[in-house]
């Protein structure tokens, strides 16, 4: 517990609270019923904070959040969400797990080491990933999912996300929270129809602060390791 304590700085432990207080008080207001969708949101939560230490764990989380958000995106059919979390975002995250803990910085195994990507491959990741967006459109058109663009959208910002996690680029967490605009939209237009996705929006919105936060932590990170 000593360990626990002095591994978060006092921002990360009052973003992580503050995170939690937000989903557990729009859970009362709006929900009261879905408990996959709170324990969801607290792997979420737990998952991104632990990413943003470079923390492999976090990545074992992300495995738990798809499978759970899979489930949450089924019941709106939002099939869109379903396919890509189950078929795409936890297996890059199990994949990504691996390669984090294969690539420990200077043997912590609390702390990824940061990677760079070349030019090449970053040409390479934007091809790959305008080839995956088109291949979705057309399974998510198959599956009649519900609100179609910004469900094709997310599917970019989830590929690009899970891409850079898997090689290790401070950049995956500005995807994710990109990500996360596009599922605020998305479970914004879901609220219209059922009140209880009202927690769901909430969610994603913490996520998104701390998908930021993240992504500075990598960045300082980054610059530390260069040393």
């Amino acid at each position: 517990m000593k360990n626990i304590k002095g591994y978060f700085t006092r921002f990360e432990k009052i973003l992580w609270l503050g995170s939690v207080f937000l989903i557990v008080g729009s859970f009362y207001i709006f929900d009261k019923e879905s408990y996959y969708t709170l324990v969801a949101s607290f792997i979420g939560v737990t998952a991104i904070l632990l990413n943003a230490k470079g923390n492999p764990i976090g990545q074992f989380l992300m495995i738990l959040f798809s499978m759970l958000y899979g489930y949450i995106s089924y019941r709106f059919q939002y099939y869109g969400e379903m396919v890509t979390y189950l078929g795409m975002t936890m297996p890059m995250a199990l994949v990504a797990l691996i390669s984090w803990l294969r690539h420990p910085f200077q043997g912590n195994k609390k702390e990824v080491e940061v990677n760079h990507l070349t030019k090449s491959e970053i040409y390479g990741m934007f091809l790959l990933t305008v080839v995956v967006t088109f291949a979705f459109y057309h399974v998510l058109s198959w599956f009649h999912t519900a609100n179609i663009i910004p469900s094709t959208f997310s599917v970019t910002t989830s590929f690009l996300a899970v891409y850079l996690t898997f090689r290790r680029s401070p950049y995956f967490s500005l995807a994710y929270a990109m990500n996360d605009i596009v599922l605020i939209v998305l479970w914004i237009l879901a609220s219209f129809e059922s009140i209880h996705y009202v927690s769901v929006t909430v969610c994603f919105c913490a996520f998104f602060i701390n998908d930021v936060y993240a992504f500075i932590s990598w960045k300082k990170m980054e610059k530390r390791q260069r040393r």
